[in-house]
């Protein structure tokens, strides 16, 4: 359905003191918070309330989840958030859409991720109504107001500063948008190398719109190695090499994603923005599949066509009976053991390799001294 590997990381809030003394708060609360923002890659079901047709809403999505159903999550079981989400020692959060998410639960934190959505507002409309990232913010500022409602303005704004964030956004700029179809409106007005400095641009107008609604550490993604998903298999290899113009793209896009990250934290003053090298992740997957267990890393487990790439996941589809040798679920996203990994190497004690300029572990340690 949609596209992009990209994968990325969350949150924790601390303890709220206010003169020296430790405030009373809620056990919901005891957790830092955490607010996931992006595409499929992190979307945990708020989609599910749109009328779109990306959604992961229908079996055999969920089949590995521990209710055996459907969530809405583009995965076989769990994502990147939820295994965050444990290393934080916090309950999953609820999509922002869900009506459950009221009371003591919005202390938990929300999940604003779309499906099919890019950093332009024209990404994925093939899609039609989702939920473009200029809404996500507005329904993160109208989270802030349900919260104020109900712990009081300063103790939002501590649980807000205080929470980690993770935004996942960029693959489906190429694949949903500038690679969509041959002759695209986005790759006629510019040429590769344009285009990605204009997506680096407005990327770092939304990031450093993040920070003037409150956030203080942000994981950001970059983009995975786009051209060796099952769906580009599919549609451009011809003997499962990975496709080199969506390589080249992700080439081009992270380095100067890192260098505006750094630019950003330069400007505030403070780590803020912490990369994730999330290529470098899947390039170890698909370069060598079985030293983490799985059989491959071409096929997806689900789906049709050539490496299970083409079209949807569906009861109708091709199923692999054991998810856990499959680094992809479907012809665009990762399995839920995949989504373990990579969480796990978010966490690389005290290694750099994947985030910069600090991983998830040193992020937690320090942010539990404050």
């Amino acid at each position: 359905m949609e596209s992009s590997l990209v994968f990325s990381a969350w949150i924790v809030l601390g303890f709220l003191m206010a003169m020296g003394t430790l405030i009373c708060v809620p056990q919901a609360q005891a957790a830092r918070a955490f607010f996931v923002f992006g595409d499929s890659l992190v979307d945990n079901g708020n989609n599910n309330y749109l009328a779109t047709e990306a959604r992961a809403d229908s079996p055999p999505y969920g089949i590995d989840y521990p209710t055996h159903r459907p969530t809405g999550r583009f995965s076989n079981g769990l994502n990147i958030p939820d295994f965050l989400s444990k290393q934080l020692g916090a309950e999953p959060t609820l999509p922002y859409l869900n009506p459950e998410l009221t009371g003591k639960k919005l202390l938990v934190g929300a999940n604003f991720a779309s499906a099919g959505i890019g950093i332009l507002n024209d990404t994925g409309i093939q899609f039609i109504n989702v939920i473009r990232m200029f809404q996500q913010f507005e329904f993160f500022k109208e989270y802030q107001r349900r919260v104020s409602a109900l712990i009081g303005p300063q103790k939002t704004k501590q649980l807000v500063n205080g929470a980690l964030v993770l935004i996942t956004v960029g693959g489906n700029d190429f694949v949903n948008n500038y690679y969509l179809v041959p002759f695209s409106a986005r790759s006629r007005q510019y040429s590769l190398p344009d285009y990605v400095k204009y997506l680096i641009s407005e990327y770092k107008k939304l990031l450093a719109k993040l920070y003037v609604l409150g956030a203080r550490r942000v994981l950001v993604t970059g983009t995975g190695p786009l051209g060796c998903v099952p769906a580009e298999l599919a549609m451009r290899s011809r003997r499962g090499e990975c496709a080199a113009e969506l390589q080249q793209a992700a080439i081009l896009f992270n380095p100067q994603l890192s260098r505006m990250l750094r630019e950003l934290n330069t400007l505030f003053r403070s780590d803020v923005f912490i990369g994730v090298n999330t290529q470098l992740m899947h390039n170890s997957f698909i370069s060598n599949p079985q030293a983490y267990g799985f059989k491959t890393s071409k096929i997806a487990c689900c789906g049709q066509g050539p490496y299970n790439g083409l079209g949807l996941c569906t009861v109708a589809s091709n199923l692999c009976p054991n998810r856990n040798e499959y680094a992809f679920w479907d012809p665009f996203h990762p399995s839920e053991r995949a989504n373990g990994i990579i969480v796990q190497q978010f966490m690389t004690k005290g290694s750099t390799e994947y985030m910069y300029p600090m991983n998830l572990s040193t992020i937690m340690e320090l942010d539990s001294r404050i």
